[in-house]
């Protein structure tokens, strides 16, 4: 499989490369970012790249598309989670915002604010944008896809629900979860085949498949991109399956020291661990 990481250097800037099995190929002398390269088309290229080899191992692994220029996620896109908020399902996508600051690798912590008694999981497939895309038919949709990834949309569920608006809820830092890798879509081949677990310490909380999405994902592109143009490198989070912690009996919020997988058939595991953070002084 055609598989590409980011990945911080010792002296915390960030490289990309080339992922087979144990090794990281790195890939920055071709282009600065991941993006770029997405941007010049030039992953294909890269599907046999050897040069500069690191092992995984020594590595620590950054969110897949470090700073996106947009980061879109679908709320209540999943049949199952429509149907445990108890409302009827949505005439057009529930869209909103993530920032790109809020993101975190791959073995990255998790970062609950201390003062929220309801942090949750959402584990999600993320699409990115391979090329500009604006006004695009749902017919034209896939071929503006480079690649999927999992994502983990980590909520702070008492800001999100202090309002209608849920922007203060998702985008705190440290909370969404992008990862490990982005497999190139020629290799995923139909997505709609792709199945997400979501474990919490183990114990299976989620379970979906792509094909479940209310909105599919041509629909997403086709709606996102009449209001908004993306570029290359430009994230789609698709919505999460039922199961996540708020609407458990009782409530399977997330705390300090668990550790949440969202795995995902085809692109592999995100593991985050939750860690207590304090308010700045």
């Amino acid at each position: 499989m055609s598989k590409f990481v980011s990945y911080y250097r010792a002296d915390h800037s960030i490289a990309w490369g080339r992922l087979d099995a144990e090794t990281v190929y790195d890939a920055t002398p071709t282009a600065p970012s991941l993006a770029e390269a997405i941007a010049a088309d030039a992953l294909d290229s890269l599907a046999h790249y050897t040069d500069r080899p690191v092992a995984l191992s020594d590595v620590r692994l950054a969110p897949v598309i470090p700073e996106p220029g947009k980061i879109i996620c679908i709320g209540v896109n999943y049949r199952t989670h429509q149907e445990e908020i108890g409302k009827a399902a949505p005439q057009a996508p529930v869209v909103f915002a993530r920032y790109a600051d809020s993101q975190m690798g791959h073995g990255e912590d998790a970062l609950k604010p201390a003062d929220s008694a309801q942090f949750d999981y959402e584990g999600e497939v993320a699409l990115v944008i391979s090329k500009p895309a604006h006004q695009v038919s749902k017919a034209e949709a896939y071929d503006r896809v480079a690649g999927y990834a999992v994502y983990n949309d980590f909520s702070v569920r008492d800001w999100q629900r202090a309002a209608s608006q849920w922007l203060p809820g998702k985008t705190w830092p440290g909370t969404g979860g992008f990862g490990p890798c982005l497999v190139t879509a020629d290799e995923v081949g139909d997505v709609t085949e792709l199945e997400l677990t979501t474990r919490v310490n183990g114990e299976v909380r989620q379970r979906g498949k792509v094909a479940d999405l209310i909105n599919d994902i041509p629909s997403i592109i086709e709606y996102v991109t009449a209001f908004t143009p993306l570029s290359p490198g430009d994230v789609i989070v698709t919505g999460t399956p039922g199961g996540v912690g708020l609407f458990m009996e009782p409530p399977g919020f997330i705390v300090d020291g668990d550790v949440v997988e969202v795995e995902v058939s085809k692109l592999g595991t995100l593991r985050n661990t939750v860690r207590d953070v304090s308010r700045p002084a």
